[in-house]
């Protein structure tokens, strides 16, 4: 019976869902091991049948999708009688999502690599499960691998790096350990896609057809596409375009994108097409290029809030309006030993939602997978590290770890002069 699914739309990340465990009845039989799906000529596969994995060494099940009765992100409720009968071989040409796709290498109609699938989204609707995106991005990869701050972080500022199905070839020879996916998209779509998306397959082709593609692209995708292109092929690249056209993609962009590529280029041809570009945007990028190389250092401050890992969580935040006064961040809590090792950030969102126990320290809710500058960074790799993670300030370490100071996103954007435009 689907009773229970009718009708109900919803989406589930394949690892989000994996592991489940999968209910007969009340009677737990194993966990969600994997999909069977079959490519019928329409848009999206199917789910045809579950894979359930079973402990103490009995046989998985392999259980049609119309015995499902329920499915949730928390559980799978099957109907099905004696379970002895579903444990059966998996046919030789059946399928497998999860060990035939993900992780796997995703190659373009030429069969250049672009990326590897990272998960995927599955959509229910009326009452059967499809197989509608895979997923390229980074954020995808650090939930699976459980590194929650990181995955968030990536989140705030990778934009989401989706290929619908439809762009899927048939899986054909693909195996656990063997095949890759291949993308069925033609030079003529390629401007279809996101810029990211663009500038990976277009780091893949040949230098001649590079710029075949490039030349097609509108002023628009063209400009935002370069912006995301590896330095070395924008160097290639830049070097066979019409300097004025070169002029006209930088001049769409902020100061700081296209001081960054600017800065890739031999200094004459910089100054080359700097002279077609708007005299008031030379003027800021000249500004920028100035201060790329400045130390990080000389922009810290000594004026945050640090702690050792034992501090109580209730005293530190009974501690904290006086112990903010007169300090520049306030935003995050600074975790050191007893030599200065940076050991773990506190958000102040995190400090003030805490539990309240009077055992629980600061180590126990510090985030150990932090970001940190180096002693050695400039300011450009420094700004470069902002945009990414959009973080409002960022400790300096040495080379032994230890928390030399902090920068806040303010001053950068201040004293780096319009990177963050």
């Amino acid at each position: 019976m689907t009773a229970v699914i009718d009708k109900v739309e919803q989406q589930f990340f394949l690892s989000d869902i994996i592991g489940k465990k999968v209910l007969n009845g009340r009677k737990k039989i194993g966990k969600l091991s994997d999909f069977i799906i079959k490519e019928n000529g329409g848009k999206f596969p199917v789910v045809t049948h579950l894979f359930v994995g079973r402990s103490f060494g009995y046989p998985p099940l392999t259980i049609e999708w119309e015995k499902v009765s329920s499915f949730t992100k928390k559980e799978v409720l099957v109907n099905i009688g004696d379970i002895d009968e579903y444990a059966k071989e998996v046919k030789e040409d059946a399928i497998l999502l999860k060990d035939y796709v993900l992780d796997k290498k995703v190659l373009d109609v030429e069969e250049r690599e672009i990326d590897v699938v990272y998960d995927i989204l599955l959509t229910m609707k009326n009452g059967k499960l499809y197989v509608c995106d895979v997923d390229f991005s980074k954020q995808r990869l650090y939930k699976r691998m459980h590194l929650r701050f990181l995955a968030k972080s990536v989140a705030e500022v990778e934009e989401r790096k989706m290929v619908s199905w439809t762009y899927i070839q048939p899986l054909e020879n693909l195996g656990s350990f063997k095949g890759q996916i291949k993308l069925n998209i033609l030079k003529e779509k390629l401007s279809n896609l996101r810029p990211v998306d663009l500038a990976d397959v277009l780091e893949e082709m040949d230098h001649e057809q590079r710029v075949q593609i490039f030349d097609q692209l509108n002023e628009s995708k063209a400009s935002d596409t370069l912006e995301e292109i590896n330095p070395s092929v924008q160097r290639a690249l830049i070097a066979s375009l019409d300097k004025k056209k070169v002029a006209k993609l930088l001049n769409v962009m902020t100061p700081g994108q296209a001081a960054d590529i600017l800065s890739v280029l031999p200094v004459p041809e910089a100054q080359t097409i700097m002279k077609s570009m708007a005299k008031e945007n030379v003027a800021k990028i000249e500004d920028i290029l100035q201060h790329h190389h400045e130390n990080i250092v000389n922009f810290a401050t000594r004026k945050f809030m640090s702690y050792p890992p034992d501090e109580i969580v209730l005293k530190a935040q009974e501690d904290y309006p006086k112990d903010a006064q007169g300090k520049i961040v306030v935003m995050y809590l600074y975790v050191v030993d007893a030599v200065g090792k940076l050991l773990g950030v506190i958000d102040i969102k995190e400090l003030l939602q805490a539990p309240l126990k009077s055992t629980t320290k600061l180590a126990d809710i510090m985030e150990t997978n932090f970001i940190a500058l180096k002693t050695t960074n400039t300011l450009k790799e420094a700004s470069v590290i902002f945009s990414r993670y959009g973080y409002r300030a960022l400790p300096v370490v040495d080379e032994e770890g230890n928390l030399v100071g902090v920068v806040p996103f303010r001053d950068v954007m201040n004293l780096g002069h319009l990177f963050f435009e």
